[in-house]
Parts: C-alpha cells; structure tokens; sequence
C-alpha cells in the first residue's frame, strides 16, 4: 500500500508540474454526477468516481454498456451470453445466472429505473453519461450496491425543437439506425422521443449448420422523457422500452471462433419499464423528491450444452464404429425468466447554514419467476422468487469551514425473501414411483423464506488544501443479503449461504490547474470483506451419478462463503488539454485480491466425496485482473478533422473460484478519424486493429469433447476480432 501511495503522489506532482506550463484556450468542462442525492460537480466528491460521457459514446460506436468499460479503471464484466450483463467493480461482483436466485453486488440504474440483473438492457442510445461510482454505497442504494453502482442518464428535452439521425454500418453485417426528436414548449413541457434498432450477425462461424449468424445482435430500444417544469415544481417521466433477440453459440470445442452446435441458442430480453419523478420546492427552498419505478421484463437465455453434433464423432477416434456405441451426448438448456420490479424512494431535502441533510424512505418489491426446460429433467424446473427491500436513509454535511467538509450517511434496510420451487421430493406412493416421467402433482415443493436486517453507510472528510487540489478521506460499509441453493443434489451444508459485509476504507486526491486544462483523480483503497459469497459448481458424472465422476456431466452451480478476504489497490484518471489541438485522458486501475481462509469443496483439485476441500487461502479472487490502463488521443488534423487513438491493456485474471483457468493478458489499439462539420459527423473506425484473441469468459473443470474422450480442459469464450465500420449522425 505504500508503495501505491508513493506512484500516487509522483504522477500527481508531475501532471501539476507539466500543466503550470500548459498554454491552451480549450478548457474541461465542469462535469455534475446526478447519482448523489444533490446534483454536484465530481471535483467535489469524496469519493471514486468516473464519467463517460456522450461525446465518447458516439466516437467509439458503442452501442453497450460493455464497449466503454475499459476507459474507467478496475472494472470488469462477464459475457454470460451474448452481451455483458454481469459487472465486476473492484474484483467483485457476479459472473452468470441460471436457477439459483441471485443478489447482486453491482446496481445499474437507468433514469432512475433499476435495470440490475437486467443489464442486457444497458444500451448507450441517448444518453447524456455513465456515472461509475466505485467502493459500497450502502446510504444511497443499499443491498444491491456492495462493491458499486453504474448510473446510466439520458438526455432531457432540448429547449429548441431538435432532430437527429445517426447510424452505422461495419463488418460481420453490423448495422445501426437511430431516430431522436426533442422540443420545449413555452419552456414549461419539454419532450424527448428516441428509437433505435441494432443488427449484426456476429463473428461465430457454424461449420455443421453453414451459417455466419448463431451469435447475432438484433436489439430495439425506444427512449422517451416527458418533463413539465413550473417554478416551484417539476414533474419528469422517464419510459424505456428494449426489444433484444441475440444469439448464442459462442463456445467452441476446439477453442476457436468456429463452432458446431446443432441447436444455437439464444440471449433474448423484452423490458418495459418506466419512472416517475416529482420534485417539490418549498418556501424555505427545501425539496421534497418523490421517485416511483417500474421494469418488467421477459428474460430469455438457453444454449447447446454438448456445443456439438450427433456426427461429431464419425471418422475420428471415438467413432461408433470402433467401438460399438456412441461417445456423444446431446442436450439443450433453457432459462425463461418473468422478472417484475417496483421501486419507491421519498426523501427530504434541506439545508440550515453550513449543513445540508437528506432523510428518504425506500421500498423495492422484485418478483422473479423461472421455467427451466432441460434434456435430463424428467419435469420442468419451475421457481418463484420474491423480496421486498425497505430501508430509512439519511445523510448530512457539515462545512465546517470553507476548506473543511465532513459528510455522514447511514441506512438501515430490511429484507423478506421467499422462494417456492418444484424440485422436492416425490410422494413415496406407488403412483409417483411406477410413472416416467412424473407428473407435477407427484412433486413436493421446496419452501424458503428468509428475513434479514442491514445497516450501511459512510463518513468522509474533505479539505481543500488549495483552490486546485482537495484530498479526502472516506469509510463506507456495504451489505449483500444471504440466500438459498436450491439444486436437488446439493449436499445439506451448502444448502444455504450466509450475508456478505465488507468495509472500505480510501484516501483520494483530485486536483486542476489554475487554467482548467488539467484534470486529476487518485485514489487508494483497501476492501475488507467478510463471508464472501462465492460462485461455484458441482460437476456430475451424467452416467454414473458420481460427483466429480467421468463425463459426459451436468452442472449444478451454488454459491458458498469464504470466511474472507480483501481487495486493495489504486485508481488514477488524468484529463491533460496541452493545447487547442491535442487531449489526452488516461486511467490506470491496480489491483490484489486474495482470499482468507477458505476451504472450497467445489474446486477441482477438491475431493468432496471423501471429505477433502481445496484451500484457495491467498488465492486471487476470480474476474479480478491486476492491472487495467488506457491511454487516448484526441487531436484535432484541421478545423473539421480529428484523429482518436486509443491504447487499451488488462491483465489476466481467474474465470472462477472453483478452477484455475485463466484469461490471457492483452493489448488493444483503436482508432477514429472523424469529420465533424456544422450539424453533421461522419467517422471512419477500427476495433482491436491488431487483431487480438482475448477471452470474456471460460471453463476449466469438465471436458466435452468426445474426440478426445471429454479429457478435462479449459474452453474460451473470445470478444471480438478486428473491425472497421462508419457512423455517422446529421442534426436537423
């Protein structure tokens, strides 16, 4: 940690050196984060932060949340299907889905819609910025928030009437159009209305079905704010509606881009959703916020598990004919998910000299309901989850003086948690043994209900050492509900898993220059968390029933608790404007990780049958790279021509806690050369120019490969190779 501090220190007096010397008219802009309870500019937060803004949107064709992570440091995602739906802030947060009932590490939040879970959804269409705060937000959004929250904001209505087209075409069949209309009426009614439709066949080529488009994208979102400002009141209507339908085949046995599934899957969302704000200003200029959301979604994810065909074998070694019966398996897995969620935030905003408060009052009902359909279940697997969060909140700060600023929040939150499921025992009556398969009123259910109490919060105190440079320092505690395993074959001490707490504990700098041309922000945090909820699996022979037996196998995942562990390490962005043509951001996220006294049964190497567990103490923690940088360039050619480079780098990092598969390290160039002139943008790009293989995603414990006889080995789900495209966008 030392030494972190002293990297820290160095880049900060070296940028401020360089950028008391700087000569520029161009200055950066004030950029206001709107996920805290006031509007505040981010200089002034005690707390690690990034923003994207809409200007890197459009110049990086981004039509997802996952295009843009790499420019803020220490975040990572998990593919899951077909997009990045599972985020990682700080090396924690979740890696996929399928039966068990999830609570989440990291919120996402669009509009004030809780998109969490539901990130499919997390398209760029229209939005103003991404607002990525780091480290446990526990007072602002309590359960869903232990290691972050990704605040996604659209553009409100333009006072003039306003008219937009953009769109874009690229390799592998990519291709984008998008529609925006926007006015103000007599400054009073203002609306925003937007609609776009995405498509592209994706760069997995199906050898056995001769087709280019298993791992296509075809998404739809509509976007509309509706916003009736008077002066002492402000009503705002935020709706959303996405319409995905992507493919996926995106594994494949001999770990390339080519697959040979006989049944390609799928990764299919429909989302509406909507949010209503009122803000009420008093006499005293007190504001009473009054914040109602709804999401309902339909969420769909199945895939080929054999990733195979039934001729998969024919002239090669585990051919039929040689020995005299068929090495391959087939089956299909599917997950169809109703997810419904309603959130309601009241809160009180005041403020008296030097101190300003908030007291709010929080409820978020979610109701979750799954039909699985899988090859080897004699019934559909059939789920009901249901929670309800209500929390009271508060937080004030207090300047003590005009360089002095502490800030307190706490949050107390209730949890009541019930599922239901089909997966119980069978009646021991001859009816419900003679039959196969058996019918549903042979099934037991298995019943859960579980009632917790949380608390979370933070304390900082900020000085403004100069008119340029503020140092902070923060503690916040965050909270993860505990939960249920629910898989028939899971063994008694796992049926359950225990709450996750973790405390943070940062120092942080942000600083400019007297021109506005240098903007910088640092941070150094240490995580120490406790019962740290864990993704595993339990592999099963499909044959024998044994676990850990030979394959061909089923997977039963569950989580399970380490008894701790801790992440630490540093953060650093820096905006650099040398001149009127060149500017330069830069962001460096380090990162350790380890594991504290854990004995994995699930682990490869593990021996559950006989008792023996893996110990993964002072292992790195999955999804948790060591090191994330980018560097980009921004330089004006003329007075309409520019060029964007942009260098991107990440380390390696473990896909899961329950084997040692790693991704490889990598490094990514990208490009823009754009003509920007009046009321129109043209850009010409290029994605991971150099060609890189890297993975989002991967296996290391099973085999499934009957030619080489489901040898145990690891398999790689790979991001994009090269791509070049053009987008442009005409305001009328």
């Amino acid at each position: 940690m030392k030494n972190l501090f002293y990297f820290c220190v160095l880049i900060f007096n070296t940028t401020f050196l360089l950028a008391q010397e700087t000569q520029t008219e161009s200055t950066i802009d004030e950029i206001i984060v709107t996920a805290e309870f006031n509007d505040v500019d981010s200089y002034n937060l005690s707390s690690s932060i990034s923003v994207i803004t809409e200007n890197d949107i459009f110049r990086r064709s981004a039509n997802h949340l996952e295009d843009l992570l790499f420019l803020a440091p220490n975040i990572n995602y998990s593919t899951g299907a077909s997009r990045g739906k599972f985020y990682q802030v700080r090396g924690i947060g979740e890696r996929s889905e399928f039966t068990e009932p999830v609570n989440y590490s990291v919120g996402v939040i669009i509009d004030g819609i809780d998109f969490t879970g539901i990130a499919l959804g997390a398209s760029t269409f229209d939005i103003k910025q991404i607002e990525i705060l780091r480290g446990p937000q526990g007072t602002l959004y309590g359960a869903n928030a232990l290691a972050g929250l990704i605040n996604i904001v659209g553009n409100n209505p333009t006072e003039d009437f306003y008219s937009e087209v953009s769109g874009s075409i690229s390799e592998f069949g990519g291709s984008d159009i998008g529609v925006i209309i926007s006015d103000t009426n007599d400054k009073n009614f203002g609306y925003r209305l937007g609609l776009k439709n995405s498509k592209n066949d994706g760069f997995i080529k199906n050898i056995y079905l001769n087709r280019d488009d298993t791992n296509n994208i075809d998404e739809t979102i509509a976007r509309a704010k509706f916003i009736n400002d008077f002066d002492t009141t402000k009503l705002t209507l935020s709706i959303f509606y996405a319409d995905i339908d992507n493919g996926y085949d995106a594994f494949s046995l001999d770990n390339t881009r080519v697959t040979y599934s006989d049944e390609p899957g799928y990764d299919r969302q429909k989302t509406t959703a909507a949010s209503v704000k009122f803000e009420k200003t008093l006499k005293n200029n007190d504001i009473i916020e009054l914040l109602g959301s709804f999401a309902d979604s339909k969420l769909g994810y199945a895939y080929d598990e054999d990733w195979s065909n039934t001729g998969i074998c024919n002239n090669t070694p585990c051919d039929s004919k040689l020995f005299g019966f068929d090495w391959w398996y087939s089956s299909f897995d599917s997950f169809n998910r109703d997810n419904e969620n309603h959130t309601i935030d009241l809160r009180y905003i005041s403020s008296f000299k030097d101190i300003n408060w908030v007291i709010g009052l929080y409820n978020r009902d979610q109701d979750i309901n799954l039909i699985r359909q899988y090859t080897y279940l004699e019934n559909d697997f059939k789920s009901s989850f249901d929670t309800r969060n209500s929390a009271i909140y508060g937080q004030f700060t207090n300047n003590f003086t005009n360089n002095i600023k502490l800030q307190a929040g706490l949050r107390f939150e209730e949890r009541k948690a019930e599922y239901i499921d089909n997966n119980g025992p069978a009646p021991e009556d001859f009816y419900c043994i003679a039959i196969y398969p058996k019918p549903e009123s042979c099934l037991f259910e298995n019943n859960y209900s579980r009632s917790e109490n949380f608390w979370g919060g933070k304390v900082s105190l900020q000085a403004q050492l100069t008119e340029n440079l503020m140092i902070y320092g923060l503690l916040s505690r965050g909270y993860k509900p505990g939960g249920v395993n629910i898989e028939g074959n899971i063994n008694e001490q796992n049926l359950n898993y225990d709450s996750e707490t973790m405390w943070n504990y940062e120092l942080g700098i942000k600083a400019n220059n007297q021109n506005k041309t240098v903007f910088l922000q640092t941070s150094i945090f240490y995580q120490d968390r406790d019962d740290v909820q864990t993704k595993q699996s339990l592999v099963t022979s499909i044959e024998s029933g044994i676990e850990g037996g030979d394959c061909p196998c089923s997977f039963s995942d569950y989580i399970g608790n380490a008894a701790s562990g801790i992440n630490y390490g540093i953060e650093l962005e820096l905006l650099l404007i040398p001149s009127n043509k060149l500017e330069i951001f830069s962001s460096l996220g380090i990162l350790e990780t380890e594991f504290k006294n854990f004995i994995s049964y699930s682990h490869i190497n593990a021996d559950p049958s006989n008792g023996i567990g893996y110990d993964l103490s002072g292992r790195e923690q999955s999804h948790a790279p060591k090191y994330q940088f980018n560097l980009s360039l921004n330089y004006n050619l003329s007075e309409y021509l520019f060029l964007n480079l942009n260098f991107e780098a990440k380390d390696e990092f473990y896909f899961s806690d329950r084997h040692n598969a790693k991704s490889d390290n990598y490094s990514l160039f990208n490009f823009v050369i754009g003509y920007k002139k009046d009321s129109y943008e043209l850009n010409f790009y290029g994605k991971n120019i150099t060609d890189e293989d890297f993975q989002t995603r991967g296996f290391g414990s099973f085999g499934n490969d009957p030619r080489k006889f489901y040898v145990t080995e690891q398999y790689n789900q790979y991001a994009a190779p090269r791509i070049f495209g053009i987008n442009g966008k005409k305001i009328f």
